[in-house]
């Protein structure tokens, strides 16, 4: 059999995006944001470029014309936009004299989603990748390699070579009401925690999002009428577009208020308004927009990513140009959840951090990512850091499991 060739790109462009997505669609977590429209966007407009301190290596595994595996690399000089911090790995390494940076991380800058990163044709190819990306980083005389968000094809790939493992904790939202038609994954044993005293007992798809409210504790019902009365009452009413019906002077109106959200926080924006010029050119399937509106006149607005199939939907950004107390939560939580239940979405990720957010039943789930250290003393101690961390993941899990929103806990 041909032996599989390696080859290193310094763009996405330089990957036919045909092969690219094809392989994409054939993966079990695919999401847009390996869509190679998205990737190439982030360099294009500057966003994640060797300006801002992403300098692209992605890798291809190659048997004839055959692309057997696929993934987005990338070198950093600092770890800015990760979401897995390892700031104090850096430091330690400074603090002994050793260079941390360049690193090389496999990941989609600046966004937190779990979901396939190793693109492959089966599970040798994705074996072989590994293997390829450490090879690469010894050759490179690299510190670490740092694969982020992955699949869980990507995460026994990762371990079968190595690698070791560290996990977080996201929020996700899953309609759960009569409903659901094929393709609707069973529920974790963790979900099906939660789901406990429904009637019947059932982890189905909710009608509408009165019946979504009737299926948590009164105290969190009660909170959540309370927050949307409040900015009803203020006069705000929204609006949505999907796709191509994003006019250009909403996604205009979008910018502005994402910007000033960065802005108000001290931070420029990660992402360019070119991104999104792009992303409307290119993969405006991808994108759900809402704008809040009070007396006819915009004053915030939410970006949400939708699925190749729409089955899931991703809240990803939002801002305001007025402040409406509760807007936010009604922005970026209520009224993405009301379509999602309105259009048989299965899951909406809320995305990292924020524990506020299990009062709007996005329930608490464990990512994972990993990581291979140069050093082997630095490899040994960040092993056993990793060990006592993920202690504390599975100590906080619990916690949050008692904390239910749901009715069987009156």
């Amino acid at each position: 059999m041909t032996q599989a060739v390696v080859r290193i790109h310094g763009a996405a462009a330089e990957i036919d995006a045909a092969a690219w997505d094809g392989l994409l669609a054939a993966q079990a977590a695919p999401s847009p944001f390996m869509r190679h429209a998205y990737l190439d966007a982030m360099e294009q407009s500057n966003s994640a470029s060797p300006e801002s301190g992403w300098v692209p290596r992605f890798l291809t595994l190659w048997r004839g014309r055959e692309l057997l595996a696929a993934c987005p690399m990338y070198l950093k000089g600092h770890s800015y936009g990760e979401y897995v911090f390892d700031w104090a790995w850096a430091n330690a390494y400074q603090q002994h004299g050793l260079a941390y940076y360049p690193k090389a991380v496999v990941a989609v800058p600046f966004t937190p989603v779990p979901g396939t990163r190793l693109l492959a044709r089966d599970a040798a190819s994705r074996a072989l990748l590994v293997q390829a990306l450490l090879a690469w980083c010894k050759q490179e005389e690299l510190s670490s390699l740092h694969l982020l968000f992955g699949a869980d094809e990507d995460i026994e790939a990762c371990a079968g070579a190595g690698l070791m493992l560290r996990h977080t904790v996201q929020f996700h939202w899953k309609n759960m009401g009569p409903a659901s038609g094929p393709g609707v994954s069973s529920p974790s044993p963790q979900e099906a925690r939660f789901a406990r005293g429904r009637p019947g007992g059932e982890i189905t798809g909710w009608k509408d999002f009165d019946a979504f409210l009737a299926s948590l504790s009164h105290d969190k019902r009660k909170k959540i009428r309370q927050e949307r009365r409040k900015v009803h009452d203020a006069g705000v009413r929204f609006r949505w577009s999907r796709g191509a019906d994003i006019r250009e002077a909403d996604w205009d109106f979008f910018y502005r208020c994402y910007a000033r959200t960065y802005r108000e926080h001290g931070n420029p924006p990660y992402l360019k308004p070119e991104f999104f010029g792009r992303m409307a050119e290119d993969l405006p399937e991808a994108w759900l927009l809402f704008i809040a509106e009070r007396g006819g006149k915009p004053i915030a607005s939410s970006l949400i990513a939708l699925s190749a199939d729409a089955s899931v939907a991703y809240g990803r950004y939002w801002g305001a140009l007025e402040r409406v107390d509760c807007l936010h939560f009604e922005a970026c939580y209520y009224q993405p959840l009301a379509w999602c239940i309105a259009h048989g979405v299965q899951r909406f990720e809320g995305g990292a951090q924020g524990e506020h957010k299990m009062a709007r039943a996005l329930m608490p789930v464990k990512t994972t990512s990993a990581h291979w250290l140069a050093h082997p003393a630095f490899a040994d101690a960040v092993e056993r850091f990793l060990e006592r961390e993920d202690e504390g993941i599975v100590n906080y899990l619990d916690h949050l499991g008692e904390r239910s929103p749901f009715r069987h806990a009156e």
